[in-house]
């Protein structure tokens, strides 16, 4: 009996270890980004998008046979709070790989130590022309993108400014973080190469709550239309500044007047502002219209709306390009992940495009100039600007490397 007894301590002891042995350690990837403060529009609806593709994979089965495990860190729109992240997830959570960064200035100072260390960033909103060019210095990049960058915007901003809607004089409100600036900078480019500079370059600060002054300088200037950098609180501050003024001229800016907390605090302010768009919540695609029920019922969010449909859309590509990079790798070493990322085999079949080789070893953008389209604030929601472009929606747009029209970057 005691010699039984003994056995069956020893089964259940075999059977523990191989239990343990069975549940693969999960895949840690890091989530950074804004989730408290002004930017947390952008970043809560990435970081549910994430979440959301995070899940979906999950009950697939996972990557490897290994679930994905999210290390979420709130870098609250702070360069300084995006660093001590950075070298937690890093050194801490050995995570494999991280996504996220909605804030250009954190992205350029967060991602060194990423690229220091080999792991691949996946940068799914942040958008400053320079993120994934930082270390063109370097032998390798581990530096990613699924957002349309600023050299892709700006002329688009500008095109629907001058050349579409026909303003002559144009003044520019840009916010004086490095997106703003980054911004502001790209802007004035793309009106150069249309021989225009704008009749007033103005700044602002992230809470100004006054843009009193900027605006009676584009006012007096003859300003047609004020083109935009910065992001939503602010943003709002400059359309609820026009209507205090009796002054109402088209805002034409970049894709954060999208935000939630734009569209709300400048209200009927805010109506018909215009920005570029690689998502607008519509159920045009199978996809699209799979991850938009998905998200409703998961996030349940106010009036249906998603609170940063751009956002929330790349956050949830970003995942499954990451997924397919360590799929194809077969593993979650950083130099295979970043060496199948710039080859991957198989279509990623995501919200915003159909992603058929989407990187190579010098090219670390997803999305070129002929993805996004305009969209505008109607109704409070962003809906698309032009029927043209609502009526071909459904024909996913993919990346052509032969687009015309981005500022080239300089390396």
């Amino acid at each position: 009996m005691k010699f039984k007894t003994q056995l069956t301590v020893v089964a259940l002891a075999w059977a523990s270890t191989v239990g343990l042995a069975g549940a693969a350690e999960p895949i840690k990837i890091g989530v950074s980004g804004p989730f408290t403060g002004g930017s947390s529009s952008m970043g809560v609806s990435m970081r549910d998008g994430v979440r959301l593709a995070a899940d979906e994979i999950n009950k697939a089965g996972g990557v490897l046979g290994r679930q994905i495990q999210l290390i979420e860190r709130d870098d609250e729109a702070k360069n300084e709070r995006g660093v001590q992240i950075a070298q937690e997830l890093i050194n801490k959570e050995r995570v494999a790989a991280t996504v996220g960064f909605i804030n250009t200035g954190v992205a350029l100072a967060s991602q060194r130590f990423y690229q220091q260390a080999k792991i691949p960033v996946m940068n799914n909103v942040a958008t400053g022309s320079l993120v994934t060019h930082q270390f063109d210095d370097q032998p390798e990049n581990y530096i990613f993108r699924n957002a349309a960058h600023d050299s892709i915007q700006a002329p688009m901003i500008v095109e629907e400014a001058i050349t579409r809607r026909g303003f002559k004089k144009v003044a520019i409100l840009a916010d004086s973080t490095n997106y703003g600036q980054l911004g502001r900078a790209d802007l004035e480019k793309a009106l150069d190469l249309k021989g225009i500079k704008p009749v007033a370059v103005e700044k602002f600060n992230i809470k100004d709550v006054d843009m009193t002054a900027q605006l009676l300088k584009a006012k007096e200037a003859g300003a047609e239309a004020i083109l935009t950098y910065g992001i939503g609180p602010e943003l709002a501050q400059i359309a609820n500044g026009m209507t205090k003024l009796g002054w109402k001229v088209p805002m034409i800016g970049s894709w954060t007047l999208s935000m939630a907390n734009f569209i709300d605090n400048a209200g009927p302010g805010g109506e018909g502002a215009r920005m570029p768009q690689t998502f607008v919540q519509e159920p045009t695609t199978p996809k699209r219209q799979s991850f938009i029920i998905s998200y409703l019922k998961a996030f349940n969010p106010k009036n249906a709306r998603i609170d940063s449909p751009v956002s929330a859309a790349q956050g949830y590509d970003s995942v499954y390009l990451l997924a397919a990079a360590i799929k194809q790798a077969g593993s979650t070493e950083g130099p295979k992940v970043k060496a199948a990322l710039e080859d991957l085999k198989a279509p990623v079949d995501g919200v915003v495009t159909s992603y058929n080789k989407p990187f190579s070893k010098t090219d670390h953008e997803a999305i070129t100039v002929n993805i996004p389209v305009f969209g505008e604030v109607k109704g409070q929601r962003v809906v698309y600007a032009y029927e043209a472009d609502f009526k071909k929606a459904s024909e996913v747009r993919v990346k052509d490397v032969n687009a015309k029209g981005a500022l080239q970057v300089k390396k």
